[in-house]
């Protein structure tokens, strides 16, 4: 079954464990305190995972005031709600940040998911009846495991799956679809304006709200579903894959969509203008630092990269 939702009270125990090891310079014997703190209660570590992933997507160190919200969280006498909780850290955040970081409060719903990765993380999770989930850069999902079913609730981002058969059918649920597979391999990813899906290994059934076509889908196919249905994809410039080995690898991809997928990777804005978004590249990247993947650009590309602050990127034409 998913983990249950930890309390306030466990809640404001690791926000103070969070707050004594950054004071400490995570001192050896107060982290091995916290580890035992976590490992005590699952519902230890489920507060302490999605504290430590709010504080990675807020970038808390960056933004002026933000640790004193922390504090006052630790201080209050009076047991804070989670909503209590993100408003006040939201709060503070949006007044003392930059207007580009609203796009990385939109992480702000891991807060409530099971699992969930901040800003360029990614994790891999073993699962109760031995199938393996893979999360990327800014994902969240919910697990409903019973005697009943084995579903997996997409929130946001895109993962990986690897199904055990030996336990029947697993279960992805999306904003846009129902997935169904047995003993296969699957990415899923849930855009804004679509849910894009790619196996690699078995086949996958796709179920769609008020669809009486069911959609098989085989390994090496990729489909899009959308408002106007599900669509067989011919063609894909960039390997659905890639990322859980940390690459972006792409074949005759456009600039400005390369740049997306890299901005999904860091904090802040990323771009280009009109007049190189349509430069085509073609290779393989590594995700690790992506200040580094920029810089390789110029080497290929007639572009140039204009720096106004660490948060801010464009890529222009070379005159």
């Amino acid at each position: 079954m998913g983990a249950c939702p930890p309390s306030s009270k466990v809640v404001k125990q690791a926000i103070q464990w969070l707050l004594r090891l950054r004071e400490s310079g995570h001192a050896p014997a107060l982290r091995l305190q916290c580890e035992q703190w976590r490992n005590a209660d699952q519902a230890h570590e489920v507060a302490w995972q999605r504290v430590v992933s709010l504080h990675q997507d807020l970038d808390l160190r960056a933004i002026a005031g933000a640790n004193v919200a922390l504090q006052t969280l630790e201080t209050s006498q009076r047991r804070l709600h989670r909503r209590q909780a993100l408003k006040l850290l939201g709060g503070v955040a949006l007044v003392g940040s930059a207007a580009w970081l609203g796009k990385d409060l939109q992480a702000l719903s891991s807060w409530t998911s099971d699992y969930a990765t901040g800003t360029g993380e990614r994790r891999r999770i073993p699962l109760p009846d031995g199938s393996l989930l893979q999360l990327n850069t800014r994902s969240a999902v919910d697990l409903a495991f019973d005697e009943r079913q084995r579903l997996i609730h997409l929130r946001q981002g895109e993962l990986m799956l690897t199904c055990n058969a030996a336990q029947g059918p697993m279960l992805i649920r999306t904003r846009d679809t129902l997935l169904e597979g047995f003993d296969a391999q699957v990415v899923v990813r849930q855009d804004a304006d679509c849910t894009r899906i790619s196996v690699s290994r078995g086949q996958v059934a796709l179920h769609r709200p008020g669809d009486a076509a069911l959609h098989w889908i085989a390994a090496g196919q990729a489909w899009r579903v959308d408002a106007q249905g599900p669509h067989l994809l011919q063609q894909q410039a960039m390997d659905a894959n890639a990322w859980t080995e940390g690459l972006i690898v792409t074949r005759d991809m456009r600039l400005d969509a390369f740049l997306a997928e890299v901005a999904r990777y860091r904090h802040g804005y990323l771009g280009c203008s009109d007049d190189v978004a349509d430069l085509r590249l073609s290779g393989v990247f590594r995700l690790e630092d992506t200040d580094k993947l920029l810089q390789l650009l110029p080497q290929t590309l007639p572009v140039l990269i204009r720096q106004r602050t660490r948060w801010w990127v464009r890529l222009e034409r070379l005159a």
